[in-house]
């Protein structure tokens, strides 16, 4: 683990300084190299080599960062480039890269936060550099003006990051983070770096010989920054974070500027011949004293806790205070006779606020750096921010959406209803009849080759039988399994009768509590059979109601023929007759173009959405976006896109069009072929042989797909069978190696030796202290017996 050394508060150490620094996180040692690399190539598709010196630099910058052995300006600038460059990269790659972060609470070194979150990261980094910065002010000296101007804006810079942190940073870490960074840890923190600013304007404003009336403001706003730090560092949830002496250090450090406030104030009114309020002033100041003398004599805790510098601050300043009080009530009484004013007749001392939280320019807009010497060149730059990948995967979800889900399903259907119409109809095959009035059509032959070839009706009906065997086999394996747990519960119940409470039979496991998940995983698999069975039956009812027919398509080609009705000549022959019969295959001509056709346009659009790639639009939008901000650092959110989202997807409203029209015209289509059909009907209408060829034809087609259907279940229902079957052997011998494990315990319990199977086990005597049951001396050798385990378990005595 990397530490961080604390450096002194100043030249003297901790003890001598009356101010409070922040110590540094400590954090594990990470690495970005190999998991950004697997990133890239993987999410980004682009080769990892090409960005080798960025990953390099990156891991550079963490270790220069976090290895500090001491604190001072450019460890701050390492920490600061480290912040800056972090920033950047979190706008190209997903907060939640496979980078572990482990970072330890600032006051408790034993606890710990880790997690795969860059916001988490930066929020430590930032942390660090609000430490810094406080540790960087109590360096300064107190005894020079322009070292005092120094500790002021490291403090306020400090007050700033850490504010900066509590209000935009915390919120965006995806972790639940140390005690160290919640928002009332960050508020104290920042207020007591706004005390200490504070505080380096009063040193600096006695330097300078300033107005004791103007003092005695400034330290009133010392005093009312510290009634913020005890307000907020009092909050529950900071009990065993804050260091146990900071809150003392608070209180006293408010009493001592009230008092302060309220002596410098005297001050001015001695200046001012203001007598007798002088005197009211160091008596409310002497006031403040004695209450910082009661704190620090009468509690042993304080005694001990207060560094020896505050100590001595406090006992000097109730030196001066006591000092100027008899002075200025002795001068009163006996020269200016000045009325003295009560306490709650003084005026308030307005506090004069110098102090604020100054967050650095380079912490909240790191993107103005850079490129520039504070920051070196932005990491990644050539790397497509990650959100532009989010981007084009949004849009390619919304245009599958919209073409497949809907264009396309839009014009699936229309075919079907078509389809659909004119199997209504019997088209084609009325017309099949006719023109074809002996003899089968191609697709009739085509289908029953097909049957033939699988075994026709009876390989059919071997599938079958074989999937109905399967289901009880299946149904078998799980009766065993079944059996044997139960075979294993009444033993086990057995067992505990009449067992002594205390005995270890007694206290056995239960069988119920050990056979939860086999029960659990029998009922699951014997619904599953039980539904597998239900499909079986329809698919048998299914067979049994078009058997006759699997078994013509089975049969020889002149059977088939012979079967159907035929005609050796055209049953229509007159001329009217021929003109309808022409038009309605006119017609269905018409059909068949236009689901060519639509078949064209679906390839055309699936076509046109495979070649439609937002990504490069993405780019030139982010890069226009990019020209209108003033810093590298972009955090684009997908809403941003939504007006190119909609662009792109204009191009599909032309096919939305081509869709109505083409319903409408299906629609016309198809309501001209009912009126051609109608004519058809009225024509051969005296004609019954046409009608019976027609209807056996159309029935020899619909076997043809039941064949189809029921086939392509069978074989589906075969691998699913015997999938099923190797589930359940190994679920019944689990089953049945838990009831023979548990039978021999059962004997080991009740004394019995494998061999000396008893009738009932439950009349076995228990074994008193620990003494094996007496023995039959004269028992006949059982024979040498082998387990079969799939036969039930039998506790009878073998003969």
């Amino acid at each position: 683990m990397f530490s961080f050394k604390q450096a002194p508060v100043d030249k003297d150490g901790n003890d001598k300084s009356t101010l409070l620094t922040v110590r540094l996180k400590t954090t594990e040692r990470a690495a970005y190299a190999r998991a950004l690399s697997e990133y890239i190539a993987s999410s980004y598709a682009e080769p990892p080599e090409a960005y080798r010196d960025d990953l390099r630099v990156l891991d550079e910058l963490r270790e220069a960062a976090t290895a500090a052995l001491d604190v001072n300006p450019n460890v701050l600038k390492r920490n600061t480039r480290y912040y800056g460059q972090l920033s950047f990269i979190l706008s190209k790659f997903p907060a939640d890269v496979n980078v572990k972060f482990t970072w330890y609470n600032a006051f408790d070194s034993e606890l710990a936060a880790s997690c795969q979150d860059l916001y988490f990261e930066r929020a430590s980094v930032l942390f660090n550099i609000g430490a810094m910065y406080s540790q960087l002010a109590c360096r300064e000296s107190r005894s020079d003006k322009d070292s005092l101007t120094r500790a002021f804006g490291y403090f306020q810079n400090a007050a700033g990051a850490f504010g900066y942190l509590q209000q935009r940073i915390v919120s965006e870490c995806r972790t639940q983070l140390t005690t160290d960074m919640s928002s009332y840890m960050l508020t104290t923190l920042e207020n007591i770096m706004l005390c200490q600013a504070q505080e380096c304007v009063w040193h600096r404003s006695i330097l300078s010989h300033m107005k004791d009336a103007n003092v005695a403001r400034v330290a009133a706003q010392v005093a009312e920054f510290y009634d913020l730090a005890i307000e907020s560092g009092s909050q529950g949830s900071l009990t065993g974070t804050i260091p146990s002496n900071w809150l003392d250090h608070f209180k006293v450090k408010r009493l001592y500027f009230y008092a302060e406030a309220q002596y410098r104030k005297a001050l001015d009114c001695l200046a001012n011949s203001q007598y007798g309020e002088e005197v009211a002033r160091l008596q409310a100041a002497q006031e403040y004293c004695s209450q910082i003398n009661e704190l620090v004599t009468y509690n042993q805790r304080w005694s001990k806790t207060l560094r020896a510098a505050v100590v001595d601050m406090v006992r000097l300043q109730a030196e001066q205070v006591s000092g100027n009080r008899v002075r200025a009530e002795r001068d009163n009484d006996v020269i200016y006779l000045d009325p003295v004013p009560a306490p709650t007749a003084l005026a308030p001392i307005l506090p004069y606020k110098l102090a604020q939280s100054k967050t650095p320019e380079i912490i909240e807009n790191p993107g103005q750096y850079l490129g520039e010497e504070e920051l070196g060149p932005p990491l990644f730059k050539g790397l497509v921010p990650f959100v532009i990948h989010q981007a084009a995967s949004l849009y390619e979800d919304r245009k599958d959406q919209l073409v497949a889900k809907d264009l396309i399903i839009s014009l699936d259907e229309l075919t079907a209803d078509c389809e659909s119409v004119l199997n209504s109809l019997n088209l084609p095959h009325a017309l099949d009849a006719i023109q074809k009035p002996v003899g089968l059509p191609p697709n009739i032959l085509v289908g029953a080759d097909e049957i033939k070839s699988e075994g026709g009706f009876i390989g059919l009906k071997r599938l079958l039988d074989n999937a109905i065997s399967s289901n009880a086999a299946a149904t078998n394996l799980l009766t065993a399994a079944e059996s044997a747990l139960n075979e294993e519960a009444h033993e086990d119940l057995q067992v505990r009768q009449g067992a002594n409470t205390s005995s270890s039979r007694a206290r056995r496991a239960e069988s119920s509590e050990l056979t939860n998940t086999f029960r659990a995983e029998i009922a699951k698999y014997r619904e599953i059979v039980n539904k597998a069975r239900d499909s079986d039956a329809t698919i048998k009812k299914q067979v049994d109601t078009w058997a006759k027919f699997f078994a013509l398509l089975g049969s020889p080609r002149e059977e088939i023929e012979r079967q159907v009705p035929s005609t050796t000549v055209n049953p229509l022959t007159d001329p009217h007759h021929c003109q309808i019969v022409e038009r309605l295959q006119q017609y269905l001509s018409e059909v068949a173009v236009m689901r060519r056709e639509r078949l064209k346009s679906v390839e055309k659009l699936k076509r046109v959405s495979s070649e439609d790639d937002i990504t490069p639009a993405l780019t030139e939008e982010m890069q226009r976006l990019a020209a209108l901000s003033s810093t590298p650092i972009l955090q684009f959110e997908l809403h941003q896109f939504e007006d190119l989202f909609s662009q792109k997807l204009d191009k599909y409203t032309s096919w939305r069009k081509y869709i109505e029209e083409e319903k409408e015209a299906q629609v016309e289509l198809l309501d001209t072929i009912r009126e051609a059909n109608q004519a058809f009907l009225m024509a051969r209408s005296n004609h019954p042989l046409l009608q019976q060829r027609e209807k056996a034809l159309s029935n020899l087609e619909t076997g043809i797909k039941r064949f189809r259907d029921a086939s392509f279940n069978l074989h589906d229902g075969a691998r699913f069978y015997a999938t099923l079957e190797a589930e359940l052997q190994k679920l019944k011998e689990g089953c049945l190696d838990f009831a023979m494990a548990r039978h021999l315990d059962a004997l080991d319990l009740m004394g019995v030796g494998h061999g000396e199977i008893p009738n009932d086990i439950s009349q076995l005597p228990e074994q008193h202290n620990g003494s094996p049951p007496v023995r039959q001396q004269q028992r006949q050798q059982p024979p040498n017996l082998v387990w079969d385990p799939s036969m039930p378990l039998k506790y009878a005595t073998p003969k």
